[in-house]
């Protein structure tokens, strides 16, 4: 069935049909759970129904939606931040001048990140615990690292999506790479090492 056009939305009765599946399958490799995957599907077409006098036309209506699940999804790991309350300190404590070396090398090297492709439940059981790590994130520092590497927004982009500046930005995505690299480390390196 083609799409609608940029300017229509087409039937909302059809979203579903057309763009479900597609939906889901950009959910769920976001949040990696299926239910909640499906749920955030629901509050998404939901959202949409409600603001399609709001459409203007400017994307197509398969990329309008894409735009409000990705919003329902940062909203979902801003509540799970919010539900599991995490100690920011724990995410300060390590300061840049601790993790290298005058040179710039690493102290202690980041362990290597090797997923054998034979091992797709393993991959699965990483995303499921990855994705955990996320949600533990401060809410901003989630939200920035979530638009910023699984989003794939520009610096300037984000900058001006979240009102920051570049500088924050950096040291920003620095604190969320760190608390998510000793997280994984706690909870998936050191029970997968030999």
């Amino acid at each position: 069935m083609p799409e609608a056009t940029h300017h229509t939305l087409g039937d909302p009765e059809q979203w579903v049909d057309r763009y479900g599946d597609l939906l889901f399958r950009f959910a769920l490799s976001r949040v990696r759970d299926e239910s909640v995957a499906e749920d955030l599907v629901q509050e998404t077409l939901l959202a949409a129904f409600q603001a399609r006098s709001s459409y203007e036309g400017k994307s197509s209506a398969k990329s309008w939606l894409i735009g409000i699940l990705k919003h329902k999804i940062i909203d979902h790991f801003r509540k799970s931040a919010r539900e599991r309350p995490v100690d920011e300190a724990l995410f300060q404590r390590t300061s840049v001048d601790d993790l290298f070396k005058e040179n710039g090398s690493w102290r202690m090297a980041p362990r290597k990140w090797e997923i054998d492709q034979d091992h797709i439940l393993e991959q699965k059981q990483f995303l499921d615990v990855f994705y955990r790590c996320l949600a533990r994130l401060p809410a901003r520092l989630a939200e920035l690292f979530t638009r910023r590497e699984i989003d794939g927004l520009s610096t300037e982009e984000l900058c001006k999506e979240m009102d920051i500046t570049a500088t924050n930005s950096w040291v920003m995505l620095y604190r969320a790479r760190m608390g998510l690299r000793r997280c994984l480390e706690t909870n998936w390196l050191s029970e997968n090492t030999p």
